[in-house]
């Protein structure tokens, strides 16, 4: 039996596509916040691996997000909204059966699945917000998202925590309840939402605009920044500073709780004051951030720049809306699926390369990440006040139209 269809105006009550979003952010958060949480303990312990094997794995983890272009011709064959579904489907799975192979061969194959759910996923995302939100709400909307995501993080952190020795679970079992949960949420989503009809048909092909040359760099860059703090902001805590599991475990749960206290009012602040004011206020604070870490020596102070640095990802929704502003309404899902690729060219390339300046001095490597963040705050600044099609950067009117300032 075919499921209703509605079109977005028309939602009303709890069904609505803003609600949907915030229950697909939670239920990937369950999923991937519990694998993100155990996989490296269940690779050493579990399995016996080490960092060769592990190191391989990392790279299969981001094979799918550096291919997520190729999203737009699984349009050909399902919509956006089914898609999304798919991959949260396929996040699950991989999830859930993750403990059930306890090989090298089998982590790569779960990695493998559970990442081509998650990249894809993540994909749909970013388009179907960007297409069912509305422009005036968009940031404050998608602050909200980001506070249902950081609650359910928290949960499976806390759940974690407390019920690994308490009931003395396994990997197996851990894996199992994640990724069951996040399924059974979408079996409720297929059934509780109708199909949402897109106003605008979105093209089913690449786009790669001239005039997106602005959105595309601060993307490699955003994606660039991102490694240097996954990667080897982490590794200082560990490495220079003894943080152990559950030092770091805290700090996350930090991270969570400003996710669900203040994403919502950096949203907020987005619709206030605009996309380029919000995105200086980050880069600024992350040229800061970067110069500290090269230098700091104090293991409190390090634990303070590590949730400053993570609070500033919420600053994202910005660059987010501001391609919503720009873009035509048909190139949106396209161009979401190029954005992640971008996005991805930092993911293969800086562990890598950046690992080799770490092990000659680890402080170049983030002031390296301060000359980033100097590039992204000086592209920042050719964003519009009033961004708008054809109103991309501040050098470039539509004749008949105000100046872009």
């Amino acid at each position: 039996m075919p499921r209703p269809s509605l079109s977005i105006s028309a939602a009303t009550g709890w069904r609505t596509p803003a609600i949907m979003l915030m229950i697909m952010a939670a239920a990937m958060q369950i999923a991937f916040a519990s694998w993100w949480t155990l996989i490296k303990n269940f690779a050493v312990e579990g399995i016996g691996l080490t960092g060769r094997e592990i190191g391989f794995q990392e790279s299969i983890r981001e094979i799918p997000g550096f291919l997520s272009f190729l999203a737009i011709y699984v349009l050909f064959v399902m919509r956006e909204q089914t898609l999304a579904l798919v991959s949260l489907a396929l996040l699950g799975i991989g999830v859930a059966i993750t403990g059930w192979f306890p090989s090298a061969w089998g982590l790569y194959a779960t990695t493998l699945l559970m990442s081509l759910g998650f990249h894809y996923y993540e994909t749909m995302n970013q388009s179907l917000a960007l297409q069912w939100l509305p422009r005036a709400e968009a940031p404050r909307i998608m602050g909200r998202i980001l506070a249902v995501a950081g609650v359910a993080q928290l949960v499976a952190y806390g759940l974690i925590a407390i019920g690994w020795k308490t009931f003395e679970l396994s990997f197996t079992a851990v894996f199992m309840i994640a990724g069951g949960t996040t399924l059974a949420i979408v079996l409720f989503l297929v059934f509780a939402f109708p199909d949402f009809r897109e106003e605008t048909p979105q093209l089913k092909k690449l786009v790669l605009r001239r005039r997106y040359w602005l959105y595309y760099a601060l993307t490699f860059l955003a994606g660039a920044r991102r490694q240097i703090f996954t990667v080897f902001a982490g590794l200082m805590m560990v490495q220079k500073f003894g943080y152990e599991v559950g030092d770091i475990a805290l700090l996350f749960l930090i991270n969570c709780a400003f996710n669900m206290l203040f994403a919502p009012k950096i949203g907020a602040m987005i619709v206030r004051f605009g996309e380029r004011a919000a995105l200086t206020v980050e880069y600024i604070g992350l040229i800061g951030v970067f110069l500290a870490y090269a230098f700091v020596e104090n293991p409190w102070l390090a634990a303070s720049l590590y949730v400053v640095d993570h609070a500033f990802f919420a600053m994202a929704i910005a660059l987010k809306t501001y391609f919503q502003k720009i873009a035509a309404p048909a190139d949106i899902a396209p161009s979401a699926g190029v954005a992640f690729t971008i996005n991805h060219i930092a993911a293969v390339g800086i562990p890598a390369s950046f690992g080799f300046i770490w092990l000659v001095s680890p402080s170049a490597v983030f002031l390296i990440g301060a000359a980033m963040a100097t590039t992204s705050l000086i592209l920042v600044r050719l964003i519009p006040r009033h961004p708008d099609e054809g109103v991309e950067v501040v050098w470039k009117s539509r004749p008949g139209l105000a100046p872009a300032e």
